[in-house]
């Protein structure tokens, strides 16, 4: 199923509704949201996307590339749960994960760099914490 993202209704003067003025395009369509879920195992979903490209969506994920700031290296770790979302606080109680979440794995806590449901993978850096500081 697809959603139409063209914006085919202009503001009428009067507040009466009027006929719609353009006609729906394929090139205006998109899809719905995908929700990338934490899950035990992983799957991906291959789509074709507009000029006939294509686009890895990760519907379900359960390792995220964690990278470290102050040592530069990057590996691989369990994601173990959700634990803030600044987009939408639904997602952490959902374990859904977008781009800016906060995230416990097997390293520590990390932020999510990447957006999953557009590049099929979840990368994240480590949260440095400052022991000096109260």
């Amino acid at each position: 199923m697809s959603v139409h993202h063209g914006r085919d209704l202009k503001k009428p003067t009067g507040g009466s509704r009027s006929r719609g003025y353009k006609v729906k395009r394929k090139a205006l369509t998109g899809s719905p949201p995908t929700l990338t879920r934490l899950s035990s195992s992983d799957e991906r979903v291959v789509e074709r996307v507009t000029g006939g490209n294509v686009k890895v969506r990760a519907v379900r994920v359960s390792e995220a590339v964690v990278s470290d700031p102050r040592t530069g290296v990057s590996r691989k770790a369990k994601i173990l749960r959700v634990i803030e979302t600044p987009a939408n606080r639904e997602y952490a109680r959902r374990n859904i994960i977008v781009k800016g979440a906060v995230i416990e794995t097997s390293l520590g806590k990390a932020v999510v760099t990447s957006r999953p449901a557009q590049d099929g993978v979840v990368n994240a850096v480590l949260l440095v914490e400052d022991k000096g500081k109260p």
